[in-house]
């Protein structure tokens, strides 16, 4: 056959069978005729042994000429060595986002999250990443993809940088599952967006005008004992929500707090005295393991946030949330001296660098100890007036 034309291609008859006819300028370029009057131009090579076909466009949609540039492309690659078809069947099998989604939830997150951080993903799954890129290739999805992602929601930073987060560890995954090349992550180099830590604490004002009103609640029956019990723990003990929320009495021993699990595992949290009197002073649920107990028979209390509105409310603490009282317990235990590294594991911090968000808080002691000394030396040196100027001289 000589070379093909479009007046050639366009002059083949179809047959009862497709046939092939193939051009004698380009060794494996060709022309399938099918049955139906359809023509699709074809690269055709061998490799490992067996023969490969690539549909390189139908005629019509691509020119002759074109046709022919894509083969001579498909031919240099498989000079070079490599597998063009394969690698166009392997893209069509490989799995969409979505599908990458789904396993990564079942085989990382549920089997090595806690549930707050299951629901966390889930949440950032289901409503950010499946409407958005979840029908792309996992192959096909590139930095720009992502970082369109992320700019989507500047105007929600600190959702676009846990949602990033997520993605980045998904795609990692995709490495080791042989999904895609290794050193691919398309979220590397995506930049977050600056987040401010909100370090709210309470002063001793506050924290007076809070007992005084956990104090009324408690008399006048507005709040369950079991709520209030619960936010003088918090204060008290400067746990997190979560772990004072499903506090049971079977983890309470002499002078400590044995969690089995928490946000970083098992934990021993130290019981003071007054978290201790707190304890004794609440009521005995039968059959009920729960500290903290709920409205249900035999559960803990789930809703903080109702009572905890209500409370700020009257305590006049508007913008206060929950979790500032335990930050109030470390700007406690930071102004008051105790070291940096204590703190931390007062807290239950993985991470001395969580703790260190409460470094500034030392200034203070410091800051009034240095107040104290420069005074003291102030008073050994003076001003004296020379020809130049003032000077100072030590006073003898």
């Amino acid at each position: 056959m000589p070379k093909l034309t479009k007046r050639s291609v366009e002059a083949m008859q179809p047959e009862a069978k497709d046939y092939f006819v193939w051009d004698d300028d380009i060794k494996g370029f060709g022309v399938r005729i099918m049955a139906s009057g359809a023509r699709t131009y074809q690269a055709q090579y061998r490799k490992g042994g067996r023969t490969r076909r690539i549909s390189l466009g139908r005629h019509g949609n691509i020119t002759t000429e074109q046709a022919r540039l894509k083969a001579r492309e498909v031919m240099g690659l498989v000079a070079k060595g490599e597998n063009p078809a394969e690698d166009i069947a392997q893209h069509r099998r490989a799995p969409s986002v979505a599908a990458l989604c789904e396993r990564f939830f079942a085989a990382h997150v549920m089997e090595t999250c806690k549930p707050t951080t299951q629901a966390e993903y889930r949440r950032a799954i289901d409503k950010f990443i499946t409407p958005a890129i979840g029908a792309f290739r996992v192959v096909d999805v590139e930095r720009k993809d992502i970082a369109e992602l992320q700019h989507k929601h500047r105007d929600i930073p600190y959702q676009a940088n846990r949602t990033l987060g997520v993605l980045s560890k998904m795609f990692n995954l995709a490495e080791v599952w042989g999904l895609r090349p290794d050193g691919s992550n398309p979220c590397r180099h995506v930049p977050k967006y600056r987040e401010k830590k909100r370090e709210r604490f309470l002063s001793q004002q506050e924290l007076q005008r809070l007992g005084q009103v956990l104090s009324e609640a408690e008399q006048d029956g507005t709040e369950s004992p079991f709520i209030i019990a619960g936010f003088r723990l918090l204060i008290l003990t400067g746990c997190r929500l979560g772990e004072i929320q499903t506090l049971k009495w079977s983890y309470i021993k002499p002078r400590h707090i044995e969690l089995p699990d928490s946000k970083v595992g098992a934990r021993r949290i130290p019981l003071p005295q007054a978290a201790q009197d707190v304890l004794d002073a609440l009521p005995l649920q039968s059959g009920n393991p729960y500290i903290i107990a709920g409205k249900l028979e035999g559960s803990y209390a789930t809703d903080f946030q109702r009572p905890w509105r209500r409370i700020r409310a009257r305590a006049e603490l508007p913008s206060s949330r929950i979790h500032d009282l335990r930050h109030t317990y470390a700007s406690m235990a930071v102004s008051g001296g105790m070291p940096i590294q204590m703190v931390g594991r007062l807290l239950g911090h993985s991470q001395l660098q969580t703790t260190m968000r409460y470094a500034h808080l030392a200034d203070e002691p410091v800051l009034e100890a240095a107040q104290h000394n420069a005074a003291q030396l102030s008073g050994l040196i003076a001003p004296v007036q020379t020809e130049t100027g003032p000077r100072l001289r030590l006073v003898r």
